[in-house]
């Protein structure tokens, strides 16, 4: 196995020479040079093009932040991990802007370092493959099968109604006839499952331990069956099992649904981690839900911000939940703070939501005609099919079919 080379730019020596002891006994990884200065950190890592760069964020000259945009533009294959003393989001919006694949504060574990390490590399060792062409004459599977689309719902901030939303927008997606399935990203407490009145045997932690990820028939096996005709790949049913899951395993899973289902629904944690940030990537649509509250609309805020500075922005779509509900807050007020306009308001109608999830049936088949079902169902019924691949001529790039950000 190959080991993973690393560049660690830090301008304290003491720094450098303590994250060389901290990965002195990890086998799989090699310091192959280090940096005092953003300046010889771009140099270094032109001339040993490392799998990952250490890059702390207040350097002498040019800092972190820019340094690590000049390395993403001419070494686009090594992986910026930025640490720091900060853990501010607003640092963190600016790593990620700058095209870092992770973020660290310090102090760090060994455990933390290496592991962040090896997710990085993972991501990035994963790519290639994707976008290796097919010899002439030569067609993969997967290039006459519909080109789906993945729907990421997401939020920063707990509690929003991001499951709620996940399920009953699966569900109505698949009562239509469409070929949907839904995963339940959110790995150490995802409710998915029992929202739907579903007892899995296998989830997605299982699924990642098998040999071969890259079949089709294989994940197809993972996936629970849910009585509207949608099928499910359900969180770990404990927490602990959500460590075998890793950033390279969701792109793997969402590429293989895309190019078996129309639509692809991901629930998700509320946090941008790795995982998450892979599913954002690959996502055709991310609906950004919220509430009406001041700490919610703060968190839509600063998720923005960063979805902005990830270039991803044209996906989003603004949800805003319990639209209904007095919170003091008035909904020109919070579009004037969020600089944009929901796409879908949510009624608050809390009595139909939690009988719904105590009985495990989705509210958009027990009470289909209720306001917030109607609501999802006009928005559902508005979402652009699927395009399949090759239907114009050649295969290519798939197109977003979003134009803009937050249409209504």
């Amino acid at each position: 196995m190959s080991r993973t080379t690393v560049l660690v730019v830090d301008d304290i020596a003491s720094t450098r020479e303590d994250i060389k002891r901290l990965l002195y006994f990890e086998g799989d990884i090699s310091i192959v040079g280090e940096a005092g200065n953003g300046e010889e950190a771009i140099r270094m890592a032109e001339e040993l093009k490392p799998d990952v760069v250490l890059m702390d964020i207040n350097l002498p000259g040019i800092d972190g932040i820019a340094a690590s945009e000049l390395i993403t533009d001419r070494t686009p294959e090594t992986a910026i991990v930025i640490i720091s003393i900060q853990g501010e989001p607003e640092y963190l919006r600016k790593a990620m802007a700058a095209g870092a694949r992770d973020y660290l504060v310090k102090p760090f574990s060994c455990s933390d370092l290496a592991e962040t390490i090896r997710r990085v590399k993972n991501i990035y060792r994963m790519r290639p493959a994707r976008a290796e062409i097919q010899p002439a004459g030569e067609i993969h599977p997967d290039a006459l099968a519909p080109a789906g689309k993945i729907i990421v719902v997401f939020s920063s901030k707990g509690g929003t109604g991001k499951t709620t939303l996940s399920c009953n927008l699966a569900v109505c997606l698949a009562q239509t006839g469409r070929n949907v399935s839904l995963v339940d990203l959110s790995l150490q407490s995802g409710d998915a499952a029992i929202m739907l009145n579903l007892a899995p045997n296998s989830t997605i932690a299982e699924l990642v331990q098998e040999d071969d990820l890259l079949e089709y028939s294989l994940v197809n096996t993972y996936l629970a069956p849910h009585m509207s005709g949608l099928k499910v790949l359900p969180a770990p049913l404990r927490p602990e099992k959500a460590e075998a899951v890793k950033a390279g395993h969701v792109e793997e899973i969402l590429t293989r649904l895309k190019s078996n289902y129309d639509f692809v629904v991901v629930d998700t944690y509320p946090l941008f981690n790795d995982l998450n940030l892979s599913a954002l990537e690959m996502a055709d649509e991310i609906l950004l839900i919220f509430n009406k509250d001041l700490l919610s609309v703060k968190h839509a805020r600063i998720d923005l911000d960063i979805l902005e500075g990830l270039n991803l922005s044209p996906k989003v779509k603004l949800i805003l939940n319990r639209s209904t509900q007095d919170y003091g807050i008035k909904t020109s007020d919070l579009e004037k703070s969020l600089n944009a306009s929901p796409a879908v308001f949510l009624p608050n109608d809390e009595k139909t939501v939690l009988s719904s999830i105590n009985k495990g049936h989705p509210f958009i088949m027990t009470h289909n005609h209720s306001r917030i079902a109607q609501t999802i169902k006009d928005f559902a019924a508005n979402m652009d099919l699927p395009v399949t691949a090759g239907a114009s001529g050649a295969a290519g790039p798939k197109k977003s079919l979003i134009g803009r950000i937050f249409s209504l």
